[in-house]
């Protein structure tokens, strides 16, 4: 089938990047959230990032102007019943998930593919409280969605062909690059990534290594962009406690035991860059390791 309509729930980091870059490759967009604060901050970060794209002669004026036309924003759940597209792209919390898909339902068109953004939670379990769990696919982009290249396309058991080769036709329109996962707890990236960033917080919490240390040997010695604790500051901490979560309940294996650190940093509040104090304390002009 088709897509030229996508209806996108989440006007988060992940949900506004998803909406900048359908937008710029022609589709016209419907962005959700329950916070009209939420969704003017999308606006003003599409517009912003828009603008970076423009600077850098990635894109021009006029096209950039094509894509803010592109995109609307709505409160209302019910209002992306008219997209051929719909991505949920809300909290990585199970019954989060499934209460918007059980608002959403009744008001989908026949052929709408529904779709989640999550890094780690079941898709057949996900497609399995849903009416089209045919038409239901894991579509998991990487943050920031206008500059990471790849998308995760996971099906459930239950996924047709007909949906799978859509999501493909529109990744490649994207001008992204597709990798099928299999459906397993945290797919390819997370399930690699996550322990990763998990054993990097244990190396801080048994002593072997300070922040700066740990980060520092990670960019230099192995050529890493960002350290893993800076990574996790900027994923967030709760969604690395809830991806290890789900690998751990998931494969019951002792090694995806999250770190007790971790845990007691989500539950100080300190998230990471959205909360201003994780690993790092993004309160000054300069960010300062927290140990």
């Amino acid at each position: 089938m088709s897509i030229s309509t996508v209806g996108i729930v989440g006007a988060g980091q992940m949900g506004n990047g998803i909406a900048h870059v359908f937008a710029l490759a022609g589709y016209d967009v419907v962005l959700n959230d329950i916070s009209a604060e939420a969704l003017e901050k999308a606006i003003a970060v599409i517009s912003k990032n828009l603008d970076r794209q423009v600077s850098r002669d990635k894109i021009t004026a006029a096209q950039k102007d094509a894509a803010m036309a592109r995109i609307k924003t709505t409160q209302t759940l019910e209002d992306l019943g008219t997209t051929d597209l719909v991505i949920e792209a809300a909290t990585e919390r199970e019954d989060v998930k499934n209460a918007i898909f059980a608002q959403l339902l009744p008001h989908l068109q026949e052929h709408t593919i529904l779709t989640s953004n999550t890094s780690s939670i079941s898709i057949t379990r996900l497609a399995s409280r849903t009416d089209r769990p045919e038409k239901f696919m894991g579509f998991h982009f990487m943050n920031p969605v206008p500059i990471m290249q790849l998308v995760e396309l996971i099906r459930g058991i239950a996924t047709d062909e007909a949906t799978y080769k859509t999501l493909l036709e529109v990744v490649e329109r994207l001008g992204k690059t597709a990798a099928s996962a299999e459906d397993f707890p945290a797919f390819i990236v997370n399930r690699i990534l996550m322990p990763m960033i998990n054993e990097a917080v244990y190396t801080l919490y048994e002593g072997v290594g300070s922040v700066k240390s740990i980060d520092e040997s990670m960019k230099l010695g192995a050529n890493h962009p960002m350290g893993p604790l800076e990574l996790a500051d900027f994923i967030g901490l709760d969604t690395c406690l809830a991806i290890m979560n789900v690998l751990h309940d998931g494969l019951a294996d002792t090694k995806y035991r999250p770190c007790p650190l971790l845990t007691k940093y989500v539950e100080a509040g300190w998230l990471g860059r959205k909360t201003q104090r994780g690993f790092y304390d993004y309160r000054g002009e300069v960010p300062v390791p927290t140990r």
